[in-house]
């Protein structure tokens, strides 16, 4: 420590000497007889506007280099100049005013962009592109058959043949509407309740049970817990459990479309809770300064775990914050599929074409309970969740639009369900059968040439295993 300090000491009276060495230089070199000639004619310059403009003689040396190095000295700019400049900061023209008024902290309500009510009929003063009868259809049939995956896989948990789940009941609509209104080159950074938008692309059942059983043809190689799905070819980013840490990633991936000139866009998934985090305000505001074509969307489900939304801002949601940012907001109902379709494709156009992000807050309610760990039932009341379960379901809406365009009948309905029931049941059956990684894959795909620290670990672990076999699981192959 003492060396250290010494050392320091040392440093800052070289520094000193040299700084003050060259402050000297710097008055000498003013007030010398070579660079009289250099001066203006007015006898009160300063020191400052002759540092700046020097004269020809020392333009290109190295001593004008170390006295521009140590410019930063010395005042650069008159008063004047800088009392003119006063109008122009915080990037644009500000007028003053002599009261002293602060902005409100409550502003009018941003209303919530709907084109179906309740009961699946289009509201009358709205004017929306109309989807194809394909198109419509499949929007609903992916969103029963992840209403069915879910319901499958939360049930495989409680019988205790998968480790964890969540669910996407209430908010089928966001994920499914959100998918297709997107291009396959967009890019996804999901949170971890859109596995609707890897059904839309192509997805299958399969690949979900495999992820969850976490067996070798898993993509994840098992080593990821349940739901945290993630695929290449469908440019969809592995989950991260850690609230908001995928935002700034996605913005990251924006900004390299933008650089190699891509027409795609990234987009990303948040929950109400994930605002609260820094990461969510760092990345909306890089996206804004960098023009990030990047699509923000917040699944305001009303609950971040046991959380009511009352308790987790003051401000009127979410769509709000984008406007502090200098981000494009709408607020969109959740639980009206069209309504999210329209939003997201106009959305896209805008980041891709003005190069810009975009925020969408997309209200609904999260009818099941955060994951298999938490009970929501014991911080609100049953009746509640049952309301929007039976009352407010996307699913139950969009039914009621494509029926009355004659797209969609009840025998189709039941046809579907027992259809993806089966193919559940059955890919189950497969993921449970098929073998685990063997215990290598653990120690693969991070390094080229794993480095001695992970070779003694690999080392450690293997014989652990040999001598108590008993605690480890007996479907892993060495």
């Amino acid at each position: 420590m003492a060396i250290w300090v010494t050392q320091s000491r040392n440093v800052a009276s070289s520094l000193k000497i040299k700084i003050g060495f060259l402050a000297s230089f710097r008055r000498s070199y003013i007030s010398s007889s070579f660079n009289s000639s250099c001066l203006t004619t007015r006898t009160t310059t300063s020191t400052a506007e002759n540092f700046g403009n020097p004269c020809p003689f020392l333009r290109n040396s190295g001593i004008h280099f170390i006295l521009r190095r140590f410019e930063s000295l010395s005042s650069a700019k008159p008063v004047e100049e800088v009392k003119n400049q006063a109008l122009h900061f915080l990037g644009g023209n500000t007028a003053f005013t002599s009261e002293l008024t602060f902005i409100s902290e409550f502003t009018e309500k941003v209303h919530c962009y709907r084109v179906l009510d309740e009961n699946g009929h289009p509201t009358t003063s709205n004017k929306f592109p109309q989807v194809t009868e394909d198109m419509a259809v499949k929007m609903y049939r992916d969103m029963v058959t992840l209403q069915i995956m879910d319901t499958v896989f939360y049930e495989a948990q409680r019988q205790g043949r998968i480790s964890f789940y969540a669910t996407s009941t209430g908010e089928e609509a966001i994920t499914i509407a959100s998918a297709a209104a997107l291009a396959i080159d967009d890019v996804i950074v999901p949170q971890y309740r859109e596995p609707g938008v890897l059904i839309w692309r192509g997805f299958t059942l399969q690949d979900f049970a495999n992820q969850c059983y976490g067996n070798k043809v898993d993509n994840g190689k098992g080593r990821q817990m349940p739901v945290h799905y993630g695929s290449n070819k469908y440019n969809y980013f592995t989950v991260a459990s850690t609230i908001a840490s995928q935002l700034p990633h996605a913005v990251g991936a924006a900004y390299s479309l933008r650089m190699d000139k891509k027409n795609a866009c990234a987009v990303t998934f948040f929950g109400d809770g994930g605002s609260s985090e820094g990461d969510c305000h760092a990345s909306l505001n890089f996206a804004a300064v960098l023009d990030a074509p990047v699509l923000f969307i917040c699944r305001n489900n009303g609950w971040a775990i046991s959380t009511p939304a009352s308790e987790q801002f003051r401000s009127d949601g979410i769509a709000v914050k984008g406007q502090a940012y200098g981000i494009r907001s709408i607020r969109v109902d959740g639980n009206d599929a069209l309504a999210v379709y329209n939003a997201v494709r106009m959305a896209r156009e805008m980041a891709i074409g003005e190069q810009r992000p975009i925020l969408i807050e997309a209200v609904t309610y999260r009818v099941g309970h955060h994951s298999t760990s938490d009970d929501s039932t014991r911080y609100r009341p049953v009746d509640e969740i049952e309301h929007w379960r039976k009352m407010q379901s996307p699913l139950i809406r969009f039914r009621k639009w494509i029926q009355r365009n004659g797209w969609w009948s009840e025998q189709d309905d039941t046809e579907l369900q027992n259809k993806v029931k089966e193919e559940m049941l059955r890919a189950i059956q497969v993921a449970e059968k098929t073998e685990k990684p063997p215990l290598a894959e653990l120690f693969t795909d991070v390094y080229d040439h794993p480095p001695k620290n992970l070779q003694e670990q690999e080392t450690l672990l293997r014989e652990y295993v040999k001598k108590h076999p008993q605690d480890c699981p007996s479907d892993v192959p060495l």
